[in-house]
């Protein structure tokens, strides 16, 4: 491979000392991703005449569980990875491994649960959160660069990625000591954003019927996760060809997009489902405004 022409470099070591105190920046790089998160989603919450205090309710339960979630999901898909001993190295998140997948599902559950006793419409709450979910991915695959994990196969690009050798075990020897490597870390956070920025554009076009717009989150993140572990390279099970989270992410954006379709376009004549508590008037919509194929039944 020929020598980059320049690169990304990868931090000495991912963590701080303050005095006596050890910052991990990986976890300070999730806790910048889930503040960012409660912020845009209580901005379209509150938009929506909903209660920012309930946003921060749903933050306290949805994080815990999806912490429980993301471990629980790596654990179970990669065993191996889990330190030993493993009666103890199954609860150090601190050491990396969180799955995005089982991180989503359980945040999801917790959250609308606390959605629903509260007496609102999980549907709503999930189409309001959706952008800000997306957000704080992005933002969170920045802790990644700073664990020097989860980076893709050798290049010779000038944004290759530096990573030391001490972060090289484990790949296979094809890939050891290549001068960079795909940051996937980087790609992945330039398609978050710009699926941020797409998901708020749409909804502010389209009259989406929740939870429309959070099947739309799921199908856009989904699509883009395949092609990153088409490069990625750090230790996976593969079926057929392909690793286990391609292969979750073809499941998951066939299951979200044929739902959109059949919720968003195709489903006819029934009710929609109730919006947050209203606290004033809500605007009349802009007759020039195009629906995108909403059922004319459908109770805002």
């Amino acid at each position: 491979m020929g020598a980059a022409l320049g690169f990304i470099p990868s931090p000495s070591s991912g963590v701080v000392k303050v005095g006596p105190l050890s910052i991990h920046l990986y976890g300070l790089t999730l806790l910048v991703a889930i503040l960012a998160c409660v912020w845009l989603t209580s901005y379209r919450w509150k938009k929506q005449g909903g209660d920012t205090d309930l946003v921060i309710r749903v933050t306290v339960w949805a994080v815990g569980a999806g912490v429980v979630g993301a471990r629980l999901y790596h654990d179970l898909t990669s065993w191996n990875q889990v330190p030993d001993p493993k009666w103890k190295g199954v609860f150090e998140v601190w050491k990396g491994g969180l799955g995005i997948w089982g991180g989503v599902l359980f945040g999801t559950i917790a959250g609308v649960i606390v959605v629903r006793r509260a007496g609102v419409s999980g549907a709503a709450f999930m189409d309001a959160v959706a952008p800000g979910l997306l957000l704080a991915q992005g933002i969170g695959r920045i802790g990644n660069w700073w664990n020097q994990e989860l980076y893709g196969k050798p290049t010779s690009l000038p944004w290759g990625l530096k990573i030391d050798a001490l972060h090289q075990s484990g790949l296979p020897a094809k890939y050891i000591g290549a001068k960079a490597y795909h940051p996937t870390f980087l790609y992945e956070l330039l398609w978050d954003l710009a699926g941020v920025a797409l998901l708020l554009w749409l909804d502010r076009r389209y009259t989406f019927r929740p939870p429309a717009l959070f099947a739309l989150y799921i199908s856009y993140y989904c699509f883009g996760r395949f092609f990153e572990e088409l490069l990625r390279i750090d230790p996976s099970h593969h079926f057929a060809g392909l690793r286990l989270n391609a292969w979750v992410s073809v499941v998951v954006f066939a299951g979200s997009t044929a739902f959109f379709v059949w919720w968003q376009i195709l489903k006819r004549g029934g009710r929609g489902v109730e919006g947050p508590p209203k606290q004033k008037p809500r605007p009349q919509p802009d007759p020039a405004r195009p629906r995108m194929a909403v059922p004319k039944g459908r109770v805002r």
